[in-house]
């Protein structure tokens, strides 16, 4: 199995840079309607996963703090979530994985980040697309 076959490559992803403001990623995850989408540096470096989760708390955590509001969240980065996260990791695969890392990997998450040798970002394998060829074979 190639996981190529499988791959949703990342011009028609979904993803977040990860210097993002707060508010431009909830935006984006919004109009998408995604609750967990990749997070990628500029340089196309592959960094996580994050869930609407990881916003939910890191907010709650600043709002006991200081106060949140929709003008901190202009001046807040998506990293600054990223380094006090509370959900499981997304683990990504290279193209070269086998089938059964793929798999192994889709049993506990919903798609799974795929990157090259270099680990740039290159798209995802959704859950979806693989039991559709498991189940067609």
């Amino acid at each position: 199995m190639n996981i190529a076959y499988f791959l949703t490559p990342k011009q028609d992803t979904a993803y977040l840079f990860d210097d993002y403001t707060v508010r431009q990623a909830l935006e984006k995850m919004r109009a998408h309607g995604y609750s967990r989408i990749p997070v990628i540096r500029r340089g196309g470096e592959f960094l996580t996963v994050v869930a609407e989760g990881d916003f939910l708390w890191y907010l709650l955590d600043m709002a006991g703090e200081s106060g949140i509001s929709m003008r901190n969240a202009e001046e807040l980065k998506l990293r600054d979530i990223l380094s006090g996260r509370t959900s499981r990791e997304y683990k990504p695969v290279r193209i070269t994985a086998t089938r059964e890392e793929l798999v192994r990997l889709a049993m506990n998450q919903n798609f799974v980040p795929v990157t090259d040798d270099d680990g740039v970002y290159i798209g995802i394998v959704t859950r979806r697309n693989i039991l559709k060829y498991l189940t067609a074979v």
